[in-house]
């Protein structure tokens, strides 16, 4: 293949979402609106301009909920329904479940034997999320080395770019080292005395400068990932009980956003408020038109409109965003045959990709 037709091949690009279940507004703003974006994006010739591979995350659901897999079928539904529903084709995108490509599985196991302790361990999350999930034994294998099952599913299709919000950058590093790490010890020119150790056969390995990278180590692709506040203030979230589901009908949209909470100095009618601290205009700059911005916030200002109807307007909006998705979900509900396809062969896709890298891998280790 010639450099120019190198360069004009599509980057490919994965990502995948964990089935807590329904998505919500804040899923769809934050990730799954700029994979739809990624998708559609073509070169000047027309052709796509990335090799889109979206995943439902079937397996990280165990690193925490392990005890109680009840839910597990329908939440994998409910996720995947929302994926074609907010607007990814399976013409343009392989959408696939985690556990439907094993050798996600394989290269996990072969990154464990490489991956030191240590690295876990200082991952911000672990300790974070042992503490926010105290109800739940979290002291298992399993939840310490899910970054490493992450790393997997991004370096089993030699992912060139992981597309995520600025907050979620520092979570692709570890991929990055992890895969600088497989490359120096099985991507080097040469062998290294047994008797050396692993420190210093890695020292040497990194002066070299033809190391194969035979897992490449993956770029953050920054996308948008606006501030999208729940009923209560909070960052949408499901565990906080604040979220609008994309799913959610309009008279449930329009009761929620009823109860929303506002800039706290507007406690009567005719007080002045401050839009720049209040979580139902951020809700207004996402998803309502400069106009009806601006409208909001000099209402807002001046006491020219109460929160009842600035809430009105950022439901209007909201159910403007949401209809057509709600359309195209009523259409996959009722066609489920068609939503079985699409795993089928997006399964098939990704098992075709996944075992070229796993193929690679096993003869650079030796497994062969």
């Amino acid at each position: 293949m010639s450099d120019a037709m190198k360069s004009a091949a599509p980057k490919r690009v994965l990502s995948g979402m964990r089935p807590t279940g329904r998505l919500h507004l804040g899923n769809y703003m934050g990730a799954l609106k700029n994979w739809v974006a990624l998708q559609n994006e073509t070169l000047p010739d027309g052709s796509p301009k990335y090799e889109c591979y979206f995943f439902v995350a079937d397996y990280h659901a165990l690193t925490t909920d392990y005890a109680d897999t009840s839910g597990l079928k329908q939440n994998v539904r409910d996720v995947v329904l929302d994926f074609l529903a907010g607007g990814l084709d399976p013409a343009r995108s392989v959408i696939f479940r985690q556990s439907h490509v094993l050798p996600h599985f394989a290269l996990h196991n072969l990154l464990e034997m490489i991956t030191p302790l240590s690295w876990l361990e200082r991952v911000p999350t672990y300790k974070d999320q042992q503490e926010q999930l105290r109800e739940k034994d979290l002291a298992t294998i399993g939840f310490l080395g899910y970054p490493v099952l992450q790393s997997a599913d991004i370096l089993i299709y030699q992912a060139e770019f992981v597309p995520v919000g600025q907050d979620q950058a520092a979570h692709v590093e570890i991929t990055r080292e992890i895969a600088r790490r497989f490359n120096h010890l099985y991507g080097g020119k040469g062998k290294v005395a047994d008797a050396k150790s692993d420190k210093e056969r890695l020292a040497e390995l990194e002066q070299e400068t033809d190391v194969r990278q035979i897992l490449p180590e993956p770029k953050v692709l920054l996308t948008p990932s606006p501030k999208l506040p729940g009923t209560d203030g909070r960052k949408m979230s499901k565990s906080y009980g604040n979220t609008i589901l994309l799913s959610d009908p309009e008279e449930q949209i329009r009761a929620k956003l009823k109860t929303m909470v506002t800039d706290p100095a507007r406690v009567r009618r005719t007080d002045p408020g401050n839009p720049d601290v209040c979580p139902v205009f951020d809700l207004h700059k996402v998803l309502s038109s400069a106009e009806v911005q601006a409208q909001a916030a000099e209402g807002c200002r001046t006491a020219g409109i109460g929160c009842i109807q600035c809430k009105g307007w950022v439901a209007d909006a909201v159910v403007a965003e949401l209809k057509p998705i709600q359309t195209r979900r009523a259409y996959f509900e009722a066609h489920p045959a068609e939503v079985d396809a699409v795993l089928h062969e997006g399964a098939r896709r990704a098992n075709v990709r996944a075992s070229e890298t796993l193929k690679q891998v096993y003869a650079a280790v030796g497994l062969e």
